[in-house]
């Protein structure tokens, strides 16, 4: 089915050792008559000397014939099992063949190898496969990181070379019908749970290909877990339940690796399910759960430079889809001004993250990404729509110890001059740390009404308002 294989019959095993004698894991059979073979079964006998690097290269000569024997493309066309269970008849030939004895066991890590090799992740597999894990960090072929807790630390993953890990990139890239190579080394793309993975490939990457897959959980979080999490207190996510219900404009803010998608994502659950909501993305990651969603995602240009849509297309292409919310995963450049528009003109409650340290840097990036899309706009009138259009500044950040916190809750009043003003209704006050070297600190509500009290009110939040913000 698929492709010729070689139908030489495997050789008689030689018998059996003695009870007494301890059983080997790799054992050479005896080599027929044919000079050829007996030369593979001895440097068979020379590579398996136990350590993982005659492994890998014993491995290596079996995934070469395998790919002589097999029509790979035809595998992929069935589902994992049966591709594990077809690996696994071949790969026996194969060394039934090349005269050498595995045991069970290293004979099955051989065949999952190969098969993530084949159509997985490779030796990334295990990684992927752990829930608690946030970024896998590639740098090139033999160094490969990972962040757990918080903090950053080196795996004793290795990949055979570069060629490996490039054709696994493609491999990922591919999936979403995207592409990488010398010709367009950067690319972003997503695995198939939505995880986001950035690659950038030689000439560009100078020491290999890099790879960078930021992972989601399994579990999807939500308010309730970040604050058993310690991310935010009880009051802090009745005021952010509050906000999501009311159709407020928020901004996410924060840092990188700071947990601004996720957070988005848990603001997203209080959306409700009769509204119509439109997500606009680089690579799709947003996980809504309401039965009336659209998502849409831009596209590279070809090879050809054309074809491309941008962030900005997606956004202003919106308008036309009759919204009633519009999320944008990351506000990195001039469709900020589309976004603002589209808040200002009855689409209330849309969201969208930003990258900034504080809510006031966010208010400054938001000028910034406005001014360098062109708009030749009076400074005073980007604030002056910024400040109507915007309502809440959700401020997210990684602490020095790893951990994840809801520095601030802040509400954008209005324009007070030349420069809009703020007002924090929660933040994070950092006391010290314990002896462990984790930061203590707490959630304090501000106590102040806020502006969008009328509007609670008219949603009929005003009772949960009050309690989250102890007033």
């Amino acid at each position: 089915m698929f492709g010729k294989r070689t139908g030489t019959p495997a050789p008689a095993a030689k018998p059996p050792p003695p009870a007494s004698a301890p059983e080997p894991l790799v054992a050479v059979v005896e080599a027929p008559a044919s000079p050829a073979v007996r030369e593979i079964a001895a440097e068979t006998a020379t590579l398996f000397g136990g350590t993982d690097q005659r492994y890998a290269e014993v491995k290596q000569k079996i995934f070469a014939a395998l790919v002589e024997a097999v029509d790979l493309t035809a595998l992929g066309k069935l589902n994992a099992t049966q591709v594990r269970e077809e690996i696994a008849d071949i790969v026996g030939e194969i060394i039934a063949m090349r005269s050498i004895v595995l045991s069970a066991t290293e004979q099955q890590k051989i065949v999952g190898d190969i098969c993530n090799d084949v159509l997985g992740l490779g030796p990334l597999e295990p990684l992927v496969a752990r829930d608690d894990i946030a970024d896998i960090m590639v740098n090139g072929a033999e160094r490969v990181f990972i962040e757990t807790a918080g903090k950053v630390q080196l795996t004793d993953i290795r990949f055979r070379d570069n060629a490996q890990l490039m054709n696994i990139c493609q491999r990922i890239v591919a999936a979403v019908g995207r592409r990488v190579d010398e010709a367009s080394p950067i690319c972003d793309a997503r695995l198939a749970d939505g995880s986001r993975v950035n690659v950038i490939a030689p000439p560009c990457a100078i020491d290999g290909p890099a790879l960078t897959i930021r992972k989601f959980k399994k579990e999807k979080l939500t308010l309730a877990k970040l604050v058993s999490f310690g991310s935010i207190s009880p009051q802090g996510s009745r005021l952010l339940e509050v906000i999501g219900n009311c159709r407020l404009n928020c901004i996410v803010s924060g840092g990188t690796g700071s947990g601004k998608t996720t957070l988005l994502n848990c603001l997203t659950a209080y959306i409700d399910k009769t509204e119509r909501v439109i997500t606009c993305e680089d690579t799709a990651e947003l996980q809504l759960q309401q039965p009336h969603v659209v998502r849409l995602e831009t596209r590279p240009p070809n090879l050809e430079g054309a074809g491309q849509i941008t962030m900005r297309d997606l956004v202003r292409n919106c308008l036309r889809m009759r919204p009633e919310r519009i999320i944008v995963g990351e506000v990195r450049g001039s469709e900020a001004f589309d976004l603002l528009q589209a808040m200002n003109t009855g689409h209330d409650g849309s969201m969208g993250t930003i990258h900034a340290n504080t809510p006031r840097e966010a208010i400054s990036r938001i000028e910034n990404m406005i001014a360098m899309g062109g708009f030749t706009l009076p400074a005073k009138t980007v604030r002056e729509q910024i400040a109507s259009a915007v309502h809440v500044i959700v401020q997210a950040a990684r602490l020095r110890d790893g951990s994840r916190k809801i520095t601030h809750i802040t509400e954008v009043l209005g324009m007070e001059g030349d420069v809009v003003t703020l007002q924090d209704l929660f933040t994070f006050e950092i006391y010290g740390e314990d002896s462990s070297g984790r930061i203590v600190g707490e959630h304090k509500p501000s106590g102040l009404r806020p502006s969008f009290w009328d509007r609670a009110k008219y949603f009929g939040k005003e009772r949960e308002l009050s309690e989250a913000l102890g007033t």
